[in-house]
């Protein structure tokens, strides 16, 4: 038997950088003795951890650690970190070459980036109480920064990831595909990721897992492969009074050779001091709303109804002031500009997003979207932690 937690994205930053430096353990608060109880836990690092290097110019925020910061993983201690995301590379090559000498030298295992597409794509293998796991992680690429001819993250080619996995079927006991993809802040995956996701499944992977969206996202079961579309926020901090970005969850496995024995889910609230279980009533009324947002999972037709409501939701004034931001700032900023735009027409989740608005507004459907999925989206979106608790 292995027990296995994997959790969501981990980056020593904002109020949270002082903590790390002064009394790392605290950060994780009671879920400290669940996160050490396992045999492997899998974080995922959305930042360098260097001393040095330039800020990249991208389209969004830019996140460094230090590696003095390396001593916040190892109070777990983390066994494994995935890098395939939007920031390991935020501060350039060679603070990522300064992360990956650090995890090397700390022991800590990584997958999903590299100096090359070789390395980049090559999965994570280990062997924990005699059962074979491999660790397949792939991104978006954002900012192109897809490992090919430069270093980079494993970037978002399926065949490539899908071939990856088939592979290693016949030589591995357990197979868990972990992905940062998706549209941030919204309750329901797009349909390009619920795709994608099934596609690893039918491909061999015991379970697919999602971060990058910064809030939680539910559960489906594809053919008796459990997908999880978004952990939420883990030890990554954002300013912001919004409930459901101060939420998150932790996925515990129990499995042996043949097959997965048990999954559990548990959700934590993020406070200024770090982290903390969800207890009695609010625990409760989590798995009410988790339930509300994973049963249209279940359902293609429910998934496309979520998505049209976000682009309902959106709506020509959202596109207006997206645009309008992002050409104020090429006036003011033109290459952080330029940046921002490039990275709506090179990223998919832009790329579909602003592609389904624009063809629901040409088929004269984009304000016909059910007022189930406007609502879920509002709430993710609007509600805030003064004054808003779930409710049972």
């Amino acid at each position: 038997m292995a027990k296995i937690c994997i959790a969501g994205d981990w980056a020593p930053i904002r109020v949270f950088k002082k903590i790390m430096d002064t009394r790392p353990e605290s950060i994780y608060g009671d879920l400290l003795p669940i996160l050490r109880s396992v045999d492997l836990s899998i974080v995922n690092l959305e930042s360098p951890l260097s001393d040095r290097g330039d800020a990249a110019i991208k389209s969004g925020a830019v996140f460094k650690g230090k590696q003095r910061h390396i001593k916040a993983l190892k109070a777990v201690p983390f066994d494994v970190v995935t890098l395939a995301n939007n920031h390991v590379f935020d501060y350039g090559i060679d603070a990522f070459k300064d992360t990956m000498d650090i995890l090397n030298h700390h022991h800590l295992q990584w997958t999903g980036a590299g100096m090359s597409i070789e390395e980049a794509c090559t999965p994570l293998v280990i062997n924990v109480n005699d059962i074979k796991i491999a660790i397949v992680n792939f991104s978006e690429g954002e900012d192109l920064t897809s490992a090919g001819k430069e270093p980079g993250v494993m970037g978002w080619d399926l065949p490539k990831i899908e071939d990856t996995i088939k592979s290693l079927r016949p030589k591995v006991d357990f197979i868990i595909a972990v992905s940062h993809c998706g549209i941030e802040y919204i309750p329901f995956p797009p349909p390009y990721v619920a795709k994608a996701f099934k596609q690893m499944a039918r491909a061999g992977a015991d379970i697919v897992i999602g971060h990058h969206p910064h809030v939680p996202q539910g559960i489906q079961f594809y053919n008796n492969i459990p997908i999880i579309y978004s952990l939420g926020n883990f030890v990554f901090y954002q300013q912001t009074d919004l409930y459901y970005r101060k939420l998150g969850y932790l996925v515990n496995l129990k499995l042996n050779k043949d097959s997965l024995v048990s999954l559990e889910l548990i959700p934590y609230e993020i406070h200024d001091s770090g982290l903390s279980l969800l207890i009695e009533t609010e625990l409760h009324a989590f798995w009410k709303k988790f339930k509300e947002i994973s049963l249209p999972l279940h359902d293609d037709k429910k998934l496309e109804e979520a998505w049209h409501g976000f682009l309902h939701y959106y709506g020509i004034n959202g596109f207006f002031n997206e645009i309008s931001m992002i050409t104020k700032k090429i006036k003011t900023d033109p290459q952080k500009g330029a940046a921002m735009f490039r990275n709506r027409l090179t990223t998919l989740q832009h790329y579909h997003h602003w592609k389904d608005f624009m063809t629901h507004l040409v088929e004269g459907k984009l304000e016909s979207s059910p007022q189930w999925s406007r609502s879920l989206i509002d709430e993710w979106l609007t509600c805030k932690t003064d004054g808003f608790k779930l409710k049972e």
